[in-house]
Parts: C-alpha cells; structure tokens; sequence
C-alpha cells in the first residue's frame, strides 16, 4: 500500500481499506474549527484586560471568526465538490494555521479581529470539506456510523475547547490559545495526504458564483445584524445589513430557482427531512453556543473559578455527548429520526428550563444537570439530522450539503450568542442599575453596566477607596452577582421557550418513518442511512 493516499474514491472497486483512519484525520480537523469558537471564551478575561477591550470590541474578536465562517462555507464547499474536496481540507487547515500563528503574534485588537478573520475563513474551507470527504469515502452502510462519531467530536468540542485554552492560560498568555492549533492543523494536513483519498464530483457543471455571491451577501448581512442591533443598538449599519439580508434572500431564491445547475437547489426545502433536519440544527445550535457562552462566565465572574477550574467542569457535557451518540448510533434504526431528534430537542429544552432557576446562591451542582442533558440532546439529535441532511445531496454535491449543514450550526450559534447575549446584557443592566441606584458615580455605573467583569472592577476600586471600605465593596460585589444572576435565569427562560417552539416545529415538520422514504431526495441518496428506501427524484429547475 503507497505512504500516500493517492487513488480517488471515484476509482476504487469497493471500500476504501483506510477509511477510519481517515476519518480520525476528519474529525481532528473538525475539532480545531470547533475549539476556536469555545476556546476564545475562557481567554477573553485575559485579553480584556491586556488589550483594554470595550465590550464592542470583545463582540468583534468572538464574532469575527463567526461571520465568514457561516458565510462562506456553501461557496467554498461547492468549490470543492468540483476541484478536489481533500485539496481543499489541506488548503482550509493551512489558512487556518496562518491565522493562528498572526493571532498569537499580534498585540492590537484590530489585528487580532483581523487574525480571527483569516482562521474563520480557513474553517469555512475545512468544515464542508470534512463532511463531504467523510461520505464521499464511507460505504452508505457504515455511513451512519461514521457521521455519529463526525457529529460526536463537534459536541465535545464545544466542552474541550474551554479545558485546553484553561490549561494553556495557566502558564501562558493568551497567545497560546492561538498558536496551539498549529501543530495540530499541520498533523491534520499530514494525516490527509497520507490517509485521506481524494475525491472531487464527476460531471459536475460550472459554479453557480452569483448564488453564491447572493449567499455570502445574505449570511454574512444577517450575522453583522443579529449582532451589532441588539448589542450596539439599531442604528443605520445593522438596519442596512438586516435589508441588505432580506433582498439578498429573495434574490438568492429566484435566481437558484431559475438557475440550470443551482448552487443549492432550494425546491430541496420543500422534502420535511431535510427542512425538519435544518431546523433542528438550527435551534439546538442556537440554544447551546449561547448556554456555554454565559455558563463559562457565571462559572468565571460569580463563582470564582479560573480559566483551567471552567474547562474542567464543561468536560461533564462531553462526556454526555459521547453517551447520546452511543445511544442514538442503536436507537435511531429502531425508532426513526424524528423520534431521537425530538427527544434530544425535548431533553435540550428541560436543561433549558432548569436555568431558570439560577440566582446568586447557585453552585456549579446547578449547572452540572442543564449541560449534561444539553450534550446528551446534541449526541441524541446531531447525528440523525446530518445523516438526513447529507442524505438529500447526491454524490455530486456533497461539499455543497456539508456547507448547508455546517451553515445551519454555525447561523444558528451566532444567532445564539447575538439574540440571547443582548437579552443577558439587558436583564443584567436592569436588574443592576435597580439594586445600586445612585449609590455609584454615573462614570463607574456605566462601567459596571457594560457587562459583569466590568462590575466586578468597579468593586474592587470601591475596595481601594478610603472613603467607601470593604462592606460597601462587598455589596457592590453581591449586587453584580445577583445582577448576573438574574440574567442568566431571564435568559434561560427566554431560550428555553424558543427551543420548546423549535422542538414543536420540527416534531411537525419531519415526517414518521412511513413517510420519510416517500418525503426525502433523490433516489439512493436521499434518506438518511438508517432509513434507505427508494425515493421520488426532485424537480428539475426551470429557466
């Protein structure tokens, strides 16, 4: 056998020997693209504090890796369907590494933005090609299994992401939780020209590059508007990029819809699994980026934990990612899709509600239950709907199906951290600003309100002050917790009912098992792979 992968899927007589290997390659390239959205949570104390963030600022470091990675990931991953979806995993991870090493060398936050920019950019190149290679070289019978471990390694990463950037924050600044990724990214790039094959679409037509402009434009706009209106107020940018958004849908619809060879051929929507599908990633991504993004924080800021002391109490979450996926790998054949993603929605919604009941007296026990049942939702329900989701693309577009899939997560973990991060932001300015009054200068108050470690630093300066002492710094201290508090149990509230509408939703959009042969795509390619069955071919487009 040659040391390198050098034979296309396309030409091979039966299963490629290597393919679990390959597919460890895949999943590690998955789980650094994962990391660098959680991992930056935990640092962002530090960083404020060496670059004097705003809370603008702050926003733009996370959320600059968020816009083109969401944005770009269809266009790139059609790209690849056509050149070469393992040339593109290998180009992604290099971009990607190039991003890390800036960012772990820059010192202004400008540059870092920009450095976080370039990695999201890599990442919209890796995310689709890691799914599309993965069924590109997987037999439809071991299909199921290799995207339960795809979907698995996505959900722990979510929980590693803060561990090691705790443990690199120990004895390092926060530099380091850039330039960890490299030598990972360039074992992954390593292990694909030495395990995984190539594969590229055969026949595959000209890139439809207006759709996929069309696209950019529609993503990347919602995302700056979801997170520049609540946050920073609906001025004339998030307005125009919330219009700019919604022409470029119904723009991008009617020219796919009249399109020969679409970039994404939205007559798909209307098959239930793979609209249901969509949807499921959608809300349960929304839901759990913004539960770990004021998790981490009240576990930091109230309870007083380090970055190393945070990641170590997430690891419980993935842990029970890897048990919802063990159990939806045997259940799902049984009982359908539908029946495992609505479980996990419902289980994910119940951690939801148990936030809720969050005040200043809570400990990390309060926590423990709401993330061990949001990661067994996410291993219950991720699987089964990306399975279904891929399903629906034939051979030919499979990068195209992984950016559809991996837009959904990523659209909907922004939106997330957009819509349910304003909402904690407001609850806590409102509850604060009732428990301390005029007892703080108007400057100070300001500050306290911009968010809780801001509040926090004002309370040590009333600890320094002569004229106000410790009980009056204690109090200060008390009023931000129950603040913070406070706004993690609004929040929660308002997510968990999003959630419980998103599970209601899906549970009507997604078919029973006797019609979900009937309802999917195309013929051999349009059910999920425990659910195989013959299926009715799609309309063709019309000029």
């Amino acid at each position: 056998m040659p040391f390198l992968a050098n034979t296309p899927v396309e030409n091979m007589t039966g299963p490629y020997a290597r393919r679990w290997w390959a597919l460890l390659v895949l999943c590690l390239s998955l789980l650094i693209t994962v990391m660098a959205n959680t991992s930056l949570i935990v640092a962002a104390p530090d960083m404020t504090t060496d670059l004097g963030l705003s809370s603008s600022d702050l926003q733009w470091v996370i959320d600059s890796y968020t816009v083109p990675y969401a944005a770009l990931m269809l266009v790139l991953g059609s790209i690849g369907d056509k050149y070469s979806r393992r040339g593109a995993l290998v180009l992604g991870l290099l971009i990607f590494a190039g991003g890390s090493v800036m960012g772990s060398m820059v010192d202004e936050t400008s540059l870092v933005i920009v450095a976080r920019a370039i990695m999201g950019v890599g990442a919209a190149v890796v995310m689709p090609a890691t799914l599309s290679l993965l069924v590109a070289t997987f037999p439809r019978s071991e299909r199921t299994k290799a995207i339960t471990a795809w979907a698995a390694t996505s959900g722990l990463a979510v929980a590693v992401g803060p561990l090691v950037s705790g443990w690199l924050l120990e004895d390092h600044d926060w530099g380091s939780t850039f330039l960890i990724n490299v030598p990972i990214a360039l074992v992954a790039v390593l292990g694909a020209l030495v395990l995984v094959p190539p594969s590229k679409a055969e026949g595959m037509g000209r890139i439809d590059y207006i759709g996929g402009l069309l696209s950019i434009v529609t993503v990347g706009s919602l995302i700056y508007a979801a997170i520049e209106g609540p946050h920073f107020g609906w001025g004339v940018g998030p307005v125009a990029a919330a219009v700019a958004a919604g022409v470029g849908l119904a723009a991008f619809v009617i020219w796919e819809l009249r399109h020969p060879h679409p970039m994404l051929n939205v007559r798909r929507f209307a098959l239930r699994p793979f609209s249901g599908s969509m949807l499921a990633v959608l809300f349960f991504f929304f839901s759990m980026f913004a539960v770990i993004y004021y998790a981490t924080q009240f576990l930091q800021f109230v309870l007083g934990y380090d970055a190393l002391e945070t990641g170590l109490r997430l690891l419980p979450l993935g842990g029970a990612v890897f048990l919802g996926s063990a159990v939806t790998g045997m259940l799902t054949p049984k009982l359908g899709v539908r029946a495992m993603v609505v479980t996990g929605l419902a289980i994910g919604t119940g951690g939801m509600f148990l936030l809720t009941q969050v005040d200043k007296g809570s400990t990390y026990g309060d926590f423990l239950a709401p993330l061990m049942m949001l990661g067994l939702a996410l291993g219950l329900a991720i699987s089964p709907a990306t399975d279904t989701i891929m399903g629906s693309f034939p051979e030919a577009e499979l990068g195209v199906g992984g950016g559809v899939n991996d837009t959904a997560l990523e659209l909907g973990g922004a939106l997330g951290i957009a819509v349910l991060g304003s909402l904690l932001g407001t609850a806590y300015r409102d509850e604060l600003t009732d428990l301390v009054g005029n007892r703080l200068p108007a400057e100070a108050m300001e500050i306290a309100k911009d968010s809780v470690g801001g509040g926090l630093a004002i309370a040590e300066r009333v600890a320094q002050d002569p004229s106000a002492g410790p009980q009056q710094a204690q109090a200060a201290v008390e009023a931000v917790h129950q603040a913070f508090a406070h706004g993690v149990a609004h929040t929660s509230l308002v997510g968990a009912i999003i959630m419980a509408a998103g599970t209601l939703l899906v549970f009507v959009v997604l078919p029973g098992r006797r019609e979900f042969a009937r309802t999917s795509a195309d013929p051999g390619t349009g059910t999920a792979a425990s659910e195989v069955a013959a299926v009715p071919e799609l309309p063709k487009p019309t000029r």
